[in-house]
């Protein structure tokens, strides 16, 4: 039974597995974007989803939980300032997976995963515009949809004199 069992080993020992993670982690804060195994993605995607979350806060405590997950100055330095600013509003959903098919070589699941607010072509270079909700709204009746009119024409009479 796995119960309990969140982590994916990757078949890899412990320190090869955080090493790992550690150094793709900081590839996709570097260049923002990454191909590898749907696996793996899935795996960095739990791994650095906390990190980008404590990036939100810059206070010296959270650069070294940071740091002592990533083990790279650049990439803790590059988190705080440039993905931290963009990341600033949203509540959570800082990567997004997109499966790209199988390698041909071993014929592996291999899968893009990206930082959401880094993508110019989903996001069309601008900040989606919450929807207000439309709970609540008074509805329209017939007296005032009738007054409308009246308005309307009472100023084209006096336009006309």
């Amino acid at each position: 039974m796995r119960h309990g069992k969140k982590n994916n080993h990757l078949s890899r020992q412990t320190g090869h597995r955080k090493a790992m993670l550690a150094n793709m982690a900081c590839s996709l804060i570097e260049h923002k974007r990454i191909n590898t195994t749907v696996a793996k993605a899935k795996a960095l995607k739990q791994f650095i989803e906390p990190l980008v979350t404590k990036s939100k806060e810059d206070t010296t405590h959270n650069r070294r939980i940071c740091f002592s997950y990533l083990r790279d100055k650049y990439a803790v330095t590059e988190l705080f300032r440039e993905v931290a600013a963009k990341v600033g509003d949203r509540p959570g959903g800082y990567t997004r997976i997109i499966k790209l098919g199988n390698r041909l070589g071993d014929n592996a699941d291999m899968a893009m995963i990206e930082l959401v607010d880094f993508n110019t072509l989903y996001n069309g270079g601008k900040k989606e515009v919450k929807k207000t909700t439309r709970r609540g709204r008074a509805k329209k009746t017939e007296s005032t949809s009738s007054e409308a009119p009246a308005t309307e024409t009472s100023e084209n009479t006096e336009a006309t004199e």
